[in-house]
């Protein structure tokens, strides 16, 4: 096993396989990440193997999820299944796990699905009906795409990064032994310390993609050099606890090292406007700014948390 991710990926062969499909990506991820102990390096090792945006998207959300649910197996896609009609948030989430004489009993509906077409095993976020009250019980399971009663629909391919599948799912009536469930609070354990873990991992990956090209395309030292002090906070950050506000306020301030990166990359970008990376990322770039408004306010609650408390008078 290796142990500098990042070192690698300053040294190591800049030319990256075309990858036409999530099949294609998923050989080429296996591959990539087999050599590495955590998933972190993963998704920088992935990343930088990846031709373009949308597949080192994908390794890293395979890392924060391996990162979070590390009883997962390596060799099958997965997917958090969260989102619903009305959102992601614990009282907009309608689907429910009833106990039964067996076990559980799964009922509802997901989408936006990421990888959700291909994915072997998906961990659904969804009501504990018996423990929910005024306060919405949240519980995790994993349920095998193939089980009886899991319904898959792909949705319309995305402006940005297309070639990462989405899928509405529909549970109906899908029975699931105790161990299926994860223990701990839904919501709390998983689904909100998620959404640190998979920033974390998938701008690591994208980075890293961009490292590759850069590398490639024989972009400035400077910005390289910068790359790499941000993949390092990264990295450092992914070590640390998800849920801490001081995590939060670091991860805002190596975001926005990030977005500097980014914005700064336009000009080597246009330099090389004919390259077919450089079209691609034109259409992609939007990718690094989604959930910016929840970023933003992780950010302020973050900030919050650690304000000093006035002395009892």
């Amino acid at each position: 096993m290796r142990d500098d991710a990042i070192g690698y990926l300053l040294k190591a062969a800049s030319g990256a396989p075309a990858c036409a499909d999530v099949a294609a990506w998923w050989a080429q991820y296996r591959d990539a990440v087999r050599t590495w102990r955590n998933p972190m390096d993963r998704a920088v090792a992935a990343g930088f193997a990846s031709d373009r945006a949308a597949w080192a998207f994908a390794s890293g959300y395979q890392a924060a999820l391996h990162a979070l649910f590390p009883g997962i197996p390596e060799d099958r896609i997965c997917a958090l299944c969260v989102t619903e009609a009305e959102g992601n948030s614990p009282r907009a989430i309608r689907g429910t796990l009833r106990r039964t004489v067996e076990g559980w009993r799964l009922d509802g509906a997901k989408r936006w699905a990421t990888l959700g077409p291909d994915s072997a095993l998906f961990l659904v976020a969804a009501r504990d009906e018996a423990a929910s009250g005024e306060r919405v019980a949240l519980r995790v399971a994993r349920v095998p795409s193939g089980a009886a009663g899991v319904r898959i629909e792909p949705m319309p391919a995305t402006r940005f990064v297309p070639e990462v599948p989405h899928a509405q799912i529909r549970f109906e009536d899908v029975r699931l032994a105790d161990d299926a469930l994860l223990p701990g609070d839904g919501y709390e354990d998983y689904v909100k310390r998620f959404r640190t873990v998979e920033d974390l991992h998938v701008h690591a990956a994208v980075l890293a993609y961009l490292v590759r090209e850069a590398r490639r395309l024989a972009w400035p030292g400077e910005w390289i050099e910068r790359a790499a002090a941000a993949l390092h906070a990264l990295r450092a950050l992914a070590a640390e606890d998800p849920a801490a506000p001081a995590t939060h306020v670091a991860l805002a301030g190596a975001l926005a090292i990030g977005e500097r990166l980014v914005a700064d990359a336009d000009a080597h970008w246009a330099a090389s406007a004919g390259d077919p990376a450089a079209l691609r990322w034109q259409r992609d770039r939007a990718l690094m700014g989604v959930a910016g408004d929840a970023r933003a306010r992780r950010r302020v609650r973050a900030w919050e948390r650690l304000r000093p408390t006035s002395p009892a008078a």
